[in-house]
């Protein structure tokens, strides 16, 4: 547990989002690894670059942007909607599609 709390009191208590894996190492100590999630910004659809945008068109154009978020490194998270039904998808700042969230 004060490993646990180092690691909490070093990183600042900064929001860990993803599970936590723990593992056993060298002379049975616990290891705990833990991977921080991007933090996104809300911004306007209009600002997400439009080489991205015209790249998401192409593959997505039959669904509406309804919301646009930015990460530090540029990539985006988008939700897209079409029938009613929303999905949020990460994209590269390039338009690459990263992964389907929901």
């Amino acid at each position: 547990m004060k490993k646990f709390l180092l690691i909490v009191a070093l990183t600042g208590g900064f929001y860990i989002s993803e599970a936590a894996v723990t593992s056993w190492g060298i002379n049975n100590e616990r290891c705990i690894f833990m991977q921080q999630e991007k933090q996104y910004k809300k911004i306007k659809v209009s600002e997400v670059s439009k080489e991205a945008m015209d790249k998401i068109k192409a593959g997505y154009g039959s669904y509406t942007v309804k919301e646009a978020y930015k990460a530090e490194d540029g990539s985006y998270k988008l939700v897209l909607s079409k029938d009613g039904i929303n999905t949020t998808v990460t994209f590269t700042p390039e338009g690459e599609l990263i992964k389907i969230l929901d």
